[in-house]
């Protein structure tokens, strides 16, 4: 007989299949890759620039998942494992400012909706409402932020290009 599921991979695993994951995998926004629990894979879409690949993908941790926000990390999932700094995506302003291989030795992104980054930065809570970690939404709103930031002007491909 097999052991039941924690009822915070419980939750996880009905937002894999929840209609507003399912029609982001269906407009190729994202796309859920692998678990292994308490992680997830998720492939995250990104437009086309030189030597850029068309999507990044994250290795989130989803421990304590809806209450606690996840934590998210750029992930070779070819390789499986940690995608090199050179690999990671930047931009002129913002984008670069999120994705920091300095950040907490590159485990993290430095937003308000991952776990990680938000500890010591009370202060996000009223500068940046709508991108601190929604539990009603779950994965949905950081991974939404995830593909905006790669749409945005900003994003210009990788840091090794």
């Amino acid at each position: 007989m097999n052991a039941p599921l924690p009822p915070d991979r419980v939750l996880l695993e009905l937002d894999l299949v929840a209609p507003e994951f399912r029609c982001g995998e269906i407009e190729g926004r994202f796309c859920h890759v692998s678990t292994q629990w308490p992680h997830v894979v998720i492939a995250v879409a990104a437009p086309p620039r030189p030597g850029a690949p068309r999507e990044f993908g994250f290795r989130f941790n989803c421990s304590g998942y809806r209450r606690t926000p996840v934590t998210a990390q750029p992930w070779d999932i070819a390789a499986s494992r940690p995608l090199p700094p050179a690999r990671w995506p930047t931009g002129l302003q913002f984008v670069s400012a999120v994705f920091r291989p300095d950040w907490k030795q590159g485990q993290c992104l430095y937003l308000p909706c991952d776990r990680m980054s938000i500890e010591g930065h009370d202060n996000w809570r009223n500068e940046h409402p709508s991108r601190l970690w929604q539990p009603d939404r779950g994965i949905i709103c950081y991974l939404e932020q995830l593909n905006g930031l790669f749409f945005e002007s900003d994003y210009s491909g990788i840091r090794g290009a």
